[in-house]
């Protein structure tokens, strides 16, 4: 088995069991839910902080593990219990409290686990907050409270409702426009808590059938959890029989969706967040979007073809939403299916996703195949290079931009270089000496031969300096 406990700015993740600090073991857990703890009583003076997690085997005893951390700092503990990341996200402001945990390792295997650290706003907590995080953890600074001060614990079960109700308002959610299609939809939601609230967001939606595969949330991922189209050939072969509009698929936390055509054929995980952007322009007469660097072209298109304005943030979730604040972007994103409507909340959501995607495909009258033909057609080839640890990986990035220099360059993470309508994004992995390569071209063939033409670049300035 796997084992790695990986700390960074978006929490702390890491496998199940090992020694401490090498998996994620009880006492990374409470080390560090006890650091974030004493951070939230520091920055906010709050001593309530919402608790929530996915299906993942270990999610209960992370769960009593973290609970009792936080009551032993005399810490108020809100627990949703089976959950998902939008939903405590949308909790955290609701409640008034002074942050939220969620219990997940996201599209990572059920090995896994995770803590994801919100502020009081329900939102990632940032760079400069993880690192206060890390370090108080690291230095174990914390103060536990007297035993006639420990933290009250409660439990509340009333959110996907209250998550549902929320999108159900929505003016660009269109409920009657859906329940006239009479939607025939097959979901997968591998085992985790998307089996709960998706069909319950269907069923308020108006979606007359609705096939469930993989929705017991037992933690017992029935394939790979991330929504890839190779992980995704059962729904795929449920949907090539002809007897289906669409398919939808979300992670183990929900804050990623991905959407299968009628045919079994992928809609594209980079196209969940293009179509649903189009949608709320067209619905907006236009505005500004915001996506990561790595992201799909076609935003740019759709956003500037509604006279809006396109910007890059530097990949994670937490630079999206800073870069969408700073332009006032209407809707954005990632391209791993990560849609952000800031007129519910800012955090990636699948569920508003859906109902929001379900209004656009009601109201356009096309087929899934037919409204995906109507975007532009790019292709992503993604790549890494590995590199020996001696090699100064921030050196090799500096001369690729120097190569370069003619072309339109963006340095805010890694290097962008922009060749008309294709790109090239290389980003150093923070973990392990690797160059991720992501190109974008009108064609596979096209995107894998501009990788291979950096690639080349890469290795030629490498011999160059051994």
């Amino acid at each position: 088995m796997l084992v790695a406990l990986i700390k960074s700015i978006s929490g702390i993740r890491g496998t199940i069991g090992g020694a401490a600090g090498e998996g994620l073991t009880p006492i990374d857990i409470v080390k560090y839910a006890a650091a974030f703890g004493t951070w939230v009583l520091e920055k906010t003076q709050n001593n309530t902080i919402v608790i929530g997690r996915d299906a993942r085997i270990s999610g209960e005893m992370v769960s009593k593990l973290v609970e009792g951390t936080l009551r032993g700092l005399g810490i108020d503990v809100i627990d949703l219990g089976l959950s998902t990341t939008p939903t405590v996200e949308i909790a955290v402001p609701a409640k008034k409290a002074g942050g939220g945990i969620i219990l997940t390792a996201s599209h990572n295997p059920k090995q896994w686990n995770a803590l994801k650290l919100l502020n009081d706003k329900g939102e990632f907590i940032s760079d400069e907050e993880g690192q206060a995080v890390l370090a108080l953890g690291d230095n174990e600074a914390f103060n536990f409270a007297p035993v006639n001060k420990l933290g009250q614990y409660s439990t509340d079960n009333t959110f996907f409702k209250k998550h549902i109700k929320a999108i159900l308002a929505l003016p660009l959610v269109d409920v009657e426009a859906i329940k006239a299609k009479k939607f025939r939809v097959v979901i997968d939601c591998v085992n985790s808590t998307g089996g709960i609230v998706v069909p319950m967001l269907l069923e308020a939606l108006g979606v007359e059938k609705v096939e469930k595969l993989f929705c017991e949330p037992t933690g017992d991922f029935a394939h790979n959890p991330e929504p890839l189209p190779e992980n995704l050939r059962d729904i795929a072969r449920v949907l090539e029989k002809g007897s289906f509009d669409l398919g939808i698929v979300v992670d183990p936390d929900v804050d990623r969706l991905a959407l299968v055509n009628e045919d079994g054929s992928m809609f594209g995980e980079e196209y969940t967040l293009v179509a649903v952007a189009d949608y709320v322009l067209q619905q907006n007469g236009g505005g500004n979007t915001v996506s990561n660097l790595s992201s799909t072209r076609a935003l740019r298109d759709v956003t500037e073809k509604a006279g809006g304005s396109y910007s890059a943030a530097a990949v994670g979730e937490v630079n999206v939403v800073t870069k969408m604040k700073e332009t006032n972007a209407i809707i954005g994103g990632e391209g791993n299916g990560g849609i952000i409507y800031p007129e519910l909340h800012y955090g990636r959501d699948s569920l508003v996703g859906i109902a929001l995607f379900l209004s656009h495909l009601a109201k356009s009258n096309l087929t899934m195949t037919r409204l995906r033909a109507s975007y532009p057609g790019y292709f992503i080839s993604k790549n890494k290079i590995e590199l020996t640890p001696e090699i100064d990986t921030d050196q090799v990035l500096v001369q690729m931009q120097q190569r370069y220099a003619k072309q339109p360059v963006n340095t805010i993470d890694g290097v962008k270089i922009e060749f008309d309508k294709e790109w090239v994004h290389l980003r150093k992995s923070n973990t392990e000496p690797i160059i991720r390569i992501y190109a974008e071209s009108d064609s596979n063939a096209t995107a894998d031969h501009l990788a291979n033409k950096i690639i080349a670049d890469i290795k030629e300035i490498i011999s160059l300096k051994s």
